[in-house]
């Protein structure tokens, strides 16, 4: 077979693109995991999980809302900070309930209020860039958001400690909050806490 056969036939089996395609006409019948959803950004990497992978735990978007309300996040969050700070793998974006279970211990009738849940937020790291910087340009930078929260940042444990969790409500629902916390070990009690702003503990 000829060179040009075989890049006739890779062609051929991609998926469509759907980086500039409306939210309402996407829907998982059918969706390829290696559809791209925004640019530079496949729909496989908004229910990646490395820990339900480890742990043989389904992640699969329950429904298109789910579905439709990460890859606005990916479309309006991940895609900026890419574009900011080059290639990166977001670490949790959609988490199923089952998966939610799973990493917070609970029972089978327990129901996550996580965002995450909803495929509403994710988490964040860059290599060679503060966590408290990450967060703090998140804030400056982003058209919107609902939450962001600078999670476990301990400079003590060296820059890249911890993460940056940001939300987006996906278009329809409520307003977003624009809210910025930080979650951090108290030094009274020894218990991580919210506490308002961006901080290190």
């Amino acid at each position: 077979m000829s060179h040009h056969a075989n890049q006739t036939t890779a062609s051929a089996s991609a998926p469509p693109d759907l980086s500039n395609t409306a939210l309402d006409q996407i829907t998982l019948a059918g969706l390829d995991p290696r559809t791209p959803i925004a640019p530079h950004f496949q729909a496989y990497e908004l229910s990646r999980s490395e820990i339900a992978a480890r742990r043989g735990v389904a992640n699969n978007f329950a429904d298109d809302d789910q579905l439709r309300a990460a890859i606005n996040l990916a479309r309006r969050v991940l895609l900026p900070v890419r574009e900011a700070f080059g290639a990166f793998s977001p670490n949790s974006v959609y988490r199923s309930q089952a998966l939610e279970r799973a990493l917070k211990n609970k029972p089978a009738t327990w129901l996550s209020t996580s965002q995450h849940a909803r495929g509403e937020a994710c988490d964040i790291e860059i290599a060679g860039l503060p966590t408290l910087e990450l967060a703090a340009w998140a804030r400056d930078h982003l058209a919107d958001y609902d939450q962001i929260i600078c999670e476990c940042y301990d400079p003590c444990q060296g820059p890249n400690s911890g993460w940056v969790h940001i939300s987006l409500k996906p278009p329809g629902r409520a307003d977003n909050r624009r809210q910025c916390l930080s979650y951090v070990r108290d030094a009274t009690c020894g218990r991580l806490v919210y506490v308002p702003g961006l901080q290190a503990a």
